[in-house]
Formats: C-alpha cells, sequence, structure tokens
C-alpha cells in the first residue's frame, strides 16, 4: 500500500477535475504541522480539488510501527487536537508577521473524518467538514445521516454543514466467484479472515453495483467512494462506468460523486 499524501500529489497533478482526497490518514500518527504543509501544497497543486479524510484507526500495532504506542489509548483526543492543530496552521498562513508561518497557504482544505462510530459521527459534527463511514448499510447510513444532523445542529452548526459520504467496497463482474475473489482480496488487505467481508462487499453485474450506488445516494451519501476489491481497478471501474452514465436527469453525474481513494 503505498503513502496516501504522495499518491494525491501524483494524482492531483495528472487529473483537472477530479476530486482527490486520503480515504483516511491515521492522524495521530503524524505531526499535525507536516501534515499540515502536506496538505496545503496537494491542494495548491490540485486547483482546490483535495479533500484531507482523517481518523483513528483501530489496530494498536499500526501506533506500535509508527513509534506511536502511547497515542494508541488517548487517539481520539490526539485526532481532535490533531484536527484543531490543522485548522490552527491553515488560519495562520497568510499572516506576514509569523516567522515560520504556514507557507503555501491554500484554498480552505475541507476535513473529513472517517469511522462508523458514533464517535466518529459527533467528531464530524463538532469539528468536520464531512462524515466517511465505511461498512455501514444503506439503511444504517440514513439512520447515520438522521443523526449527524441533528448532532451538527446541536454542536451550534448549519446541519447540512457536513458532507455525508461512504465508502464502498466493490467487485463488479459477472462471474459467480467475483465475491469470493473480492473477499479473499480484502482478507489480504486488512490480513483478517474472508468472511469478515462477506457482508459489506457489493458483488455482481454493472446494473446491480449501480442500483446499490443509487440506493447509497437515496440513503444520504454525497459522495460514493467506491473502493475496487481488486488489482484491476480501471477494468471494474469501466464496467460500473457504463452501467451509471444512462441516469435520471435529476442526478448528478456519477463524476461528481463517485471517487477513486488514493
Amino acid at each position: 500500500m503505498l503513502e496516501c499524501l504522495t499518491v494525491a500529489t501524483v494524482a492531483a497533478t495528472a487529473t483537472r477535475h477530479v476530486t482527490v482526497g486520503t480515504c483516511v490518514l491515521q492522524l495521530p500518527l503524524r505531526s499535525p504541522a507536516a501534515v499540515a504543509k502536506q496538505a496545503a501544497t496537494v491542494q495548491t497543486l490540485s486547483g482546490g480539488r483535495f479533500v484531507l479524510g482523517v481518523g483513528t484507526g483501530s489496530h494498536p500495532g499500526e501506533y506500535a510501527a509508527a513509534g506511536a504506542s502511547s497515542a494508541y489509548p488517548r487517539r481520539g483526543h490526539v485526532l481532535d487536537d490533531g484536527i484543531d492543530a490543522l485548522r490552527a496552521a491553515w488560519s495562520t498562513a497568510a499572516d506576514l508577521s509569523l516567522p515560520y508561518r504556514q507557507e503555501p497557504a491554500p484554498a480552505p482544505v475541507p476535513v473529513w473524518i472517517g469511522g462508523s462510530s458514533a464517535a466518529a459521527r459527533r467528531r464530524a459534527a463538532a469539528r468536520g467538514d464531512g462524515w466517511i463511514p465505511l461498512f455501514l448499510g444503506p439503511d444504517d447510513l440514513a439512520r447515520g445521516v438522521d443523526l449527524l444532523r441533528q448532532e451538527t445542529a446541536a454542536a451550534g452548526r448549519d446541519p447540512m454543514a457536513v458532507t455525508p459520504a461512504v465508502v464502498l467496497p466493490m467487485a463488479v463482474g459477472t462471474d459467480p466467484a467475483t465475491h469470493e475473489r473480492g473477499t479473499q482480496w480484502l482478507a489480504r488487505l486488512y490480513g483478517i479472515p474472508p468472511k469478515a467481508f462477506a457482508r459489506h462487499l457489493v458483488a455482481g453485474s454493472p446494473d446491480r453495483c449501480a442500483e446499490v450506488v443509487a440506493r447509497y445516494q437515496e440513503a444520504g451519501a454525497e459522495h460514493v467512494v467506491v473502493m475496487v476489491a481488486d488489482d484491476d481497478a480501471l477494468g471494474h471501474f469501466a464496467r460500473l462506468i457504463a452501467a451509471l452514465e444512462p441516469q435520471p436527469a435529476t442526478r448528478r453525474p456519477w463524476h461528481e460523486h463517485t471517487e477513486v481513494p488514493a
């Protein structure tokens, strides 16, 4: 797996219109000041098309490997402090009196909060510009979006200030083994048994996968981040796009809300 900000930079400079983002960067493993600089750079190079997705992660081994074991038990608080530090760095970028001010001064970098837990959703309501859960069904997402609106209002913010999104693991194909191959691919990625993904992976014909994307849109997802469970991501996207293009005029074009995670 490649480092996300490096890949996002390559994607940003190779494209002109698509949204580019991290899905998600575990901020407690990194220096917020360094991430602020990197994110501002990607935002500048992309012309304002970058979304910084952040989260805590849930594996202590990752924290140990990054030399941040002490942060694991309090990772939620560390993430909150890190988000505040990012925003503080960006807000002082134009202050010419500061000897070490943040440069380049970016267009506002949207910060999306990853995670399906109630704590992640509340964090998005209080601090985020977006909420991007993983492994939620359409009905669970719809309930989560309703709660997100309520919690955002309770935090004293515009209820519509936070963009609801979702990560959708997907394998597009008519081969009966498509689902099994997809769960095995995810198992290798995450290092846990394939059965853990059996009910979360969307697999099947392009039309079926497109129908599921539409269900998530109807549940409130303004962005559907398709995570292809295969090494041949472009092949799966080509099949999905062919099914998504003939949409009703009332629905936005697929490329405005279906993104490739970096």
